[in-house]
């Protein structure tokens, strides 16, 4: 008889943003006449910028002759993207990076999951709490003990270095879903302790794209000696719309000791990213593909400030927004985080997510996403303010 893994048994039966569209999925079918405003999970509406879709176009249309056709890519992603990374992701901020240091993916979240393959099981990992799920529940499946780093609104939401020694530290700026970031000297703390415990930093930078203040690093190896330490994953996701495109990418220097792994790893488990999918990122590097990208990016911003001056003008304390897309919003007399988000939902009809779910810290807060449209946005915000 096969042994499954009991490790699953572990994790909680519904996904959270999983459960949240199944409660908006409930609502609606209870009031088929209400208006539905979705600001909880942190999906873009805008359609992808136009020369992506250009560029994606023109690679169907290779595909489309034999003279033009492609089969099987590099599992570690086309050479004309991973120089374009490196070229205008990394080069600008005085990064030096190998081409074989770079691997392009079909997103983020795939990556966060896989790199934990690279560990023993009997490595303690640190999480920021609240943190988005993936981190947890995937090691949870791997059978790893798990630390939990409060970050709190007495720290600041800057998480305190663990008590005890944890060999892998998960780290997200801008965080998921405080909407906080990190400064050099506050991200330097973290390299230093990686740094002299042996251990390895996964920096989730997928909302880098978001960042508009001066001492916010764009990249954690803008921070000496990270190269020995930290594995980078971003995403095109949230910086070109690309959640339904899928693609994104990981950095391992070959001074971490996992690049040569990471590769052997790829080579057996992945077939490379979809040709036109990394076309279509290619585009976003171009003149042209930066300028409409900017132009998304200060759209979803502009819902941020918004949403965040509109919940402050109402009496609510609010977080993030700045370098975010994300508002993470205290609830009234530190409301139990579900019970607010039914309250907005039943008097509102506007969706967020409950803090809790990403975290026991998380407990009295909820998260607003900022990635609806500015007319979904200002009537969210209308209908809160005469509800609550």
């Amino acid at each position: 008889m096969a042994l499954f893994n009991t490790n699953f048994q572990q994790l909680k039966n519904n996904y959270l943003f999983t459960e949240i569209v199944n409660r908006g999925n409930a609502y609606q079918q209870a009031h088929p006449d209400a208006q539905l405003i979705k600001l909880g999970v942190g999906d873009v509406t805008l359609p992808l910028p136009q020369v992506v879709v250009d560029a994606m176009h023109n690679a169907v249309e290779e595909l489309a002759h034999k003279e033009t056709f492609r089969g099987y890519g590099l599992e570690e992603g086309s050479t004309f993207l991973r120089k374009a990374v490196i070229e205008n992701d990394y080069k600008p901020l005085g990064i030096d990076l190998d081409m074989e240091e770079v691997f392009i993916s079909d997103g983020a979240g795939s990556d966060l999951g896989n790199t934990s393959e690279l560990f023993e099981k009997q490595n303690v990992v640190g999480v920021l709490d609240p943190v988005y799920p993936a981190y947890v529940d995937t090691n949870i499946m791997a059978g790893r003990q798990i630390v939990m780093l409060p970050c709190t609104l007495q720290n600041n939401f800057v998480p305190q270095l663990p008590k005890q020694r944890v060999d892998i530290i998960y780290l997200c700026y801008p965080n998921n879903p405080t909407g906080t970031a990190l400064t050099h000297s506050q991200l330097k703390t973290w390299v230093d302790y990686a740094i002299e415990n042996k251990s390895i930093i996964i920096f989730d930078s997928a909302y880098e794209a978001f960042i508009r203040e001066q001492d916010v690093p764009h990249s954690i190896y803008e921070i000496d000696g990270a190269k020995q330490v930290a594995i980078e994953i971003r995403s095109y996701s949230k910086t070109a719309g690309f959640t339904a495109v899928r693609c994104g990418y990981t950095i391992v220097p070959k001074q971490t000791g996992l690049q040569r792994m990471w590769y052997r790893r790829q080579c057996t488990k992945y077939n490379g990213t979809s040709y036109i999918s990394q076309r279509g990122a290619q585009a976003t590097y171009t003149p042209q593909g930066k300028k409409q990208i900017k132009e998304n990016i200060d759209y979803y911003l502009l819902n941020a400030t918004n949403i965040r001056q509109s919940l402050k003008s109402m009496g609510y304390e609010v977080f993030g927004g700045v370098n975010s897309p994300y508002i993470w919003m205290r609830t009234p007399d530190n409301m139990p985080s579900w019970d607010f988000f039914d309250i907005v939902l039943n008097r509102c009809q506007v969706l967020c997510t409950p803090g809790v779910g990403f975290g026991n810290c998380g407990q009295g807060y909820v998260r607003f996403s900022a990635f609806g449209s500015h007319e979904q946005t200002q009537e969210a915000l209308q209908r809160i303010k005469q509800n609550l």
